[in-house]
């Protein structure tokens, strides 16, 4: 079973709590960026047709100790998404020569 492109955005407002926003692409995000502003703040950006998510340092403010651990943790997840998808394109690719 095959679903077409899609993001599902949630939001969810509880008495007492903070809002919390989700955001899944489970499309093709068009564009992933990072730069760094004129007043020297980065900021990273996920952009698809739907929505785009950006990251900065917390309180738009200098960057903390805990600003690079989160940036330690995107690059570090994002190799392993990298990984994961070469792996399984090469897996699909394999099976597909097989089978013909």
């Amino acid at each position: 079973m095959t679903h077409g492109p899609y993001t599902h955005v949630s939001m969810s407002i509880d008495p007492g709590q903070r809002p919390r926003i989700g955001i899944s692409f489970y499309a093709s995000i068009t564009r992933a960026r990072a730069r760094v502003l004129e007043s020297g703040r980065p900021y990273l950006v996920l952009e698809s047709d739907e929505a785009d998510v950006t990251v900065s340092t917390t309180g738009a403010g200098p960057v903390t100790a805990e600003d690079l651990d989160i940036a330690r943790q995107i690059f570090n997840a994002a190799a392993r998404y990298l990984a994961d998808c070469e792996r399984i394109h090469a897996e699909h690719d394999q099976a597909t020569d097989s089978a013909a």
